[in-house]
């Protein structure tokens, strides 16, 4: 489909056309293409970028990730076919482990997203068919099946694109849970330990370009980062921005300024 340079809704266009091709090629589930409906939504009332109380995670994020022993990036269909190569990149800065996880599992579908990963990079791809042969306590979903070698050792696990019930479960294990998600209302942002509230195709490059930027850092500048990084007042910034966004667009003059198509 080709899109005009300068159709004003580009880059939303762009990100859709992606993840219909990942649907194309079985990475995506019609279920995640409603999923991101949902997320745009949040994109709108967020205002499209990445904003202060986002960074601020994403700073607490990379400092988690430097500092873990075992980290894991969690990726399912919307990821692998919005961000495959950002992941990739992430994953080889950070020395963490890829790993498919889905609520939608199908053997076909692990495949099909573990060999586009391969094919943008990855070396190594964890929890694709009988590598998930372990499973996450007290969860039922597909989601509890996890690779011994992955998820179930992680001290650190990044999980974009969320669902609740295992981000609760991964806490409950004790593990550090870094969540992308644009609701800032949702049980997966409210359960993980740090939640960006953003786009995933925004967060992820910006995640590589601060834990590029931080690597350097000593071990004590990144632990008192994670010190100080409360979530719940991170997400109580993301909802006041929202509200306050509401209000401003509620008193403004909101009807398109259009020129005479007559001239």
């Amino acid at each position: 489909m080709h899109i005009p340079l300068n159709h004003p809704r580009r880059t939303s266009l762009l990100i859709r056309e992606k993840l219909v091709e990942g649907f194309r090629r079985k990475l995506v589930v019609e279920e995640g293409l409603i999923a991101h409906g949902r997320g745009e939504c949040f994109d709108y009332l967020i205002g499209e970028k990445t904003q202060p109380f986002a960074e601020k995670a994403i700073e607490a994020a990379a400092a988690a990730l430097l500092l873990a022993k075992y980290p894991v990036i969690s990726v399912n269909g919307n990821t692998a076919a919005l961000v495959p190569s950002e992941v990739v990149e992430l994953a080889r800065i950070t020395n963490a482990k890829i790993e498919v996880n889905l609520f939608y599992r199908t053997r076909e579908r692990e495949e099909a997203i573990a060999k586009w990963l391969r094919e943008h990079g990855a070396s190594e791809v964890l929890g694709a068919g009988d590598d998930a042969s372990a499973t996450i306590p007290e969860l039922f979903s597909e989601r509890r099946r996890v690779s011994p070698r992955g998820i179930l050792i992680a001290d650190v696990v990044l999980v974009p694109l969320e669902d609740g019930d295992r981000t609760e479960a991964l806490r409950k294990m004790g593990k550090t849970v870094i969540a992308i998600d644009l609701n800032p209302l949702s049980r997966t942002a409210r359960a993980a330990s740090i939640t960006i509230v953003d786009n995933v195709v925004r967060a992820i490059p910006y995640m590589i370009e601060k834990t590029k930027e931080m690597k350097t850092k000593p071990r004590e500048a990144l632990e008192k980062i994670l010190r100080e990084y409360d979530n719940n007042a991170v997400l109580q910034e993301a909802i006041k921005h929202i509200l306050r966004r509401l209000e401003e667009l509620s008193t403004s003059k909101l009807t398109l300024e259009l020129t005479d198509i007559s001239k």
